[in-house]
């Protein structure tokens, strides 16, 4: 399988840089950072978006980049156990240069595992039963009026099948990123609030202002989330999410610290 990435990530600056002059309304991280859509099980998209980001990185000869996964690694799309086996080496392999948030479809699939009778006929609903399928656990006879001991099986499979590590894994995937006047998150901000006291809540699932609201302050947010035909970016949001795991179009954009960037495709 190819691993593209290994070579140009482990590259450092050999002197210090001095800083790009910048403009102030413009997003301005402190190095050279590839912000990724939603995956959603789309694992053969993750590898040809990873072959993307090498090339650009090898063509602008960017120094020691950052590359931040913006959540919802899993559900709706064939590979969830790929894609998040796949994360899960490049947080590994990469811990400086990778960071993986948490989406809320992986936020769903905790508390399923915490209250499967419960939580669990509303994941399968947004597309967990894709999740389960790709761990091998049959989820045909799941559905609203199943016993809780059904319910309570299939979590227990899906336990058995993430291990501990795996858990542990999705468990502390951070909430936001940040660097300079960028901020990353899964699907969106209170703007009238500051982002480091954002609620957990509305970084998981968004809130109604975040799209119509200006900012008081220059923070830009970069996110998922929220399906778009084309990826966006003005009035200090970034929107990512292509719907990828149906249209086969996963999305990232790549931000000097300039504030230049590009989009890139599959």
């Amino acid at each position: 399988m190819l691993r593209p990435l290994r070579s140009l990530l482990s590259r450092k600056p050999a002197v210090s840089v001095s800083p790009a002059q910048t403009a102030p309304d413009l997003p301005r991280p402190e190095r050279t950072t590839y912000v990724v859509g939603d995956l959603h099980g789309r694992s053969d998209l993750l590898e040809l978006m990873l072959e993307l980001i090498d090339a650009h990185i090898g063509g602008t000869g960017s120094i020691d980049p950052k590359l931040v996964f913006v959540g919802d690694y899993i559900d709706h799309g064939p590979d969830s156990a790929g894609v998040v086996a796949r994360m899960r080496e490049l947080t590994r392999d990469f811990p400086e240069n990778v960071t993986c948030l948490m989406g809320n479809h992986e936020r769903m699939l905790l508390d399923f595992l915490a209250d499967p009778a419960l939580r669990g006929p509303r994941w399968l609903r947004e597309g967990g039963a894709a999740t389960l399928r790709s761990y091998r656990i049959d989820a045909a006879d799941l559905d609203p009026t199943a016993p809780p001991e059904a319910w309570a099986d299939a979590a227990r499979r899906l336990a058995k099948a993430l291990g501990e590590d795996g858990q542990d894994w999705l468990d502390q995937l951070p909430l936001s990123w940040s660097s300079g006047n960028l901020w990353v998150v899964h699907a969106g901000a209170d703007p009238a609030r500051a982002m480091p006291d954002q609620t957990a809540r509305v970084l998981l699932w968004g809130h109604p202002e975040f799209d119509s609201a200006p900012r008081g302050d220059d923070a830009w947010v970069a996110h998922g989330h929220v399906e778009r035909d084309t990826p966006e970016i003005h009035d200090g949001r970034i929107g990512v999410d292509t719907a990828a795991w149906s249209t086969g179009r996963l999305t990232a954009v790549a931000i000097k610290p300039n504030g230049t960037h590009a989009f890139l495709q599959t």
